[in-house]
């Protein structure tokens, strides 16, 4: 999907992703939980990368492996250092009323991933499918 810079397109992107989640057999729970990480991702974009910027997209992708479900979440704007996050435990973020949003992609996902585009970045949320959960 190929979304304009709005919270709307944040809201389509979250249904899409929970539809996804539910389709591929994880629970209630489970599928709200990917829909929020997934929802944070495209908050990010839309905010952050693309500072509302309705000249500027937001795409997003699912798939489907035998072991996961990948969730791709880009935008066009000027990037960001993932090690240049500010820690959202620490006593001077605490209180913020923002800042949590990889915090809690990290929580609820396998595995995240930064990659610097040009211009851009992409996020790569991975949630392994129960059968690998078990197995791990």
């Amino acid at each position: 999907m190929t979304l304009a810079s709005t919270l709307e397109a944040v809201d389509r992107v979250e249904h899409e992703a929970e539809t996804f989640a539910a389709r591929f057999g994880f629970d209630e729970d489970e599928v709200s939980n990917i829909a929020m990480a997934v929802r944070e991702a495209t908050v990010n974009a839309v905010i952050h990368g693309n500072a509302y910027n309705r000249e500027k997209h937001v795409t997003a992708s699912f798939e489907a492996t035998d072991k996961d479900l990948v969730f791709r979440i880009s935008d066009e704007g000027i990037g960001v250092n993932e090690d240049s996050l500010p820690d959202p435990l620490s006593p001077e973020n605490i209180l913020r009323g923002s800042g949590r949003g990889v915090f809690l992609m990290r929580a609820f996902m396998d595995e995240v991933h930064f990659r610097q585009l040009s211009p851009g970045t992409e996020l790569t949320l991975i949630k392994r499918r129960a059968s690998e959960q078990n197995a791990a």
